[in-house]
This record gives structure tokens, C-alpha cells and sequence, in this order.
């Protein structure tokens, strides 16, 4: 983002002096006259509205279904739980304990991953560990409801990780950012060097607007990190029901993890 912002300002600094030093020698009119500023606001309105709605789709796309999947995540280890309330004893405590290991380890270890883009080993350890256990109650009533909810949670596991990487190619973005530099590059070039304070002030709030959407095209992108990134609020609700639930007939010591979700050495 920093990249961007630089490059930006730089445009600017170009296309100013470029109207200091270039444009005696390409115009021979009156030099007091140039591209107005209702001029300047134009063609660039639409250029804005163009990346404004960019945003948007991008917006509703990987920021959206990153939320999405990541509450669908969370209902699903809940649904977990619920389910190995109907398994025996033993499957019912050593479930509840691998799902509150794995909300901890999905939020302490993935989440921050995620804001790079990646993901974390963590989670599937306990992951392993529930079908482990499922296989411990196949043929009983409640093996179908474990595995559904559990196929559920790697789904959305799986599409939260697919939506923490880059969705717009870094090519399309560098051409946008191509855009931006020879848009105002160029509108410096049409300022009269004379009389152009009004202009002037123009282009630089043209200049700031594309380049916050040009950032925002970026942040949004990446929904774990930066600015507007997803929480994870819902996986913490998980957390906290899976403990209760488990907590209600064992203690603390009896998770076979810590409060990062590491497995406890034995």
C-alpha cells in the first residue's frame, strides 16, 4: 500500500514538472490557458466510478465469501459439539476437547497467518484427531451426524484459506496502478503553468481519490489483513460454547492442548 502511495505522489511530482519544463515546448498558445478544471473532473469521474465499482465486486466477492465461510466454519464446529452430546462418553469428551483445540488453533495460529496468505498445520491436527475418534463410533446412530457436520467444517475451512490469497492477478492490479500513473501524468501536462492554483488542487484530490481506491482494491483483496479484514468473531463463539460444553464435566488440565492449540507434550 505504501508502494502505491509513493508511486502515486511521484505521477504527480512528474506530471507537474513536466508542465513546468514540457509544456513550453509542445504548446504555443496563450500559456495562462488549459484543460479547466471541470475538464480534469470529467473523464476522471468516470475513470473513478469505473475503479469505485471495481471495488465493489471485488468487495462482494473475496471479502464476502471470506465472512461467509468463516461463519460457516464456526456453525459447523458448533454443530459438532452439539452432535457428540448422542456419542458415548469417552468420544463425547475426546470430540468436544479436539474442537475447542481446534478454534484455538485456527485463531491463534491461521488467522494470523492468513493476513500473508497463508495457512497453518495447527487446525489439522485436530482435524485428523476428530476422525480418529469417528471411526471409534461408526455404525452407532450418531456417526452420520458427526461426519456431516465435520465434512461441513473442512469445506469452509477450505474456502476460508481459498479466499485469504489474492484474488486479482498482479498483473490486473499493476495495470490499474499503469493507469493511474499516466492518467495524472498526463493531466499535469494539460495545467497551465500560469493562473493554476485551482487546478493544481484539483488534480491532487483527483490524485488522492484513485489512489485511496487503488489501496482499497488491495485491502479488500486480502480479507484477513490490512484495514477492513474479517475477524474472527465467529470462530471465537465456537471457542467459547466448545469449552463450556466441555467444562461442564472435566476440568481444564484434561485438554490435550494449550491456549494456542499445540498439542500438551505427555
Amino acid at each position: 500500500m505504501i508502494l502505491v502511495i509513493v508511486i502515486a505522489l511521484l505521477a504527480l511530482l512528474c506530471g507537474l514538472a513536466a508542465n513546468r519544463y514540457l509544456r513550453p515546448r509542445l504548446i504555443t498558445e496563450d500559456d495562462d490557458t488549459g484543460m479547466a478544471v471541470k475538464d480534469l473532473v470529467g473523464p476522471l469521474l468516470t475513470l473513478t466510478v469505473l475503479l469505485l465499482a471495481f471495488v465493489l465486486v471485488t468487495a462482494n466477492g473475496s471479502y464476502g465469501k471470506a465472512e461467509v465461510a468463516s461463519r460457516g466454519e464456526a456453525r459447523a464446529v458448533d454443530q459438532l459439539v452439539e452432535s457428540a452430546e448422542y456419542a458415548p462418553a469417552v468420544q463425547r469428551a475426546e470430540i468436544q476437547a479436539d474442537a475447542v483445540c481446534y478454534t484455538r488453533a485456527v485463531r491463534k495460529q491461521e488467522w494470523p497467518a492468513m493476513a500473508d496468505g497463508n495457512g497453518s498445520a495447527a487446525p489439522s491436527v485436530w482435524s485428523t484427531d476428530f476422525r480418529r475418534v469417528f471411526r471409534e463410533v461408526e455404525g452407532k446412530p450418531v456417526f452420520g451426524m458427526l461426519v456431516a457436520a465435520d465434512h461441513k467444517r473442512s469445506e469452509e475451512r477450505e474456502e476460508r484459506l481459498t479466499q485469504a490469497t489474492a484474488s486479482i492477478p498482479t498483473a490486473i492490479f499493476w495495470f490499474l496502478l499503469a493507469t493511474l500513473v499516466i492518467t495524472v501524468t498526463a493531466l499535469g501536462i494539460c495545467l497551465p503553468r500560469r493562473n493554476n492554483r485551482g487546478q493544481i488542487i484539483t488534480l491532487t484530490v483527483i490524485t488522492a481519490l484513485l489512489t485511496t481506491t487503488l489501496c482499497i482494491i488491495r485491502d479488500v483483496d486480502r480479507p484477513f489483513g490490512g484495514i477492513i479484514d474479517v475477524h474472527p468473531t465467529a470462530i471465537e463463539e465456537a471457542e467459547r460454547q466448545a469449552t463450556r460444553d466441555f467444562l461442564a464435566r472435566h476440568t481444564p488440565a484434561e485438554l490435550p492442548c494449550d491456549n494456542q492449540g499445540n498439542r500438551r507434550d505427555v
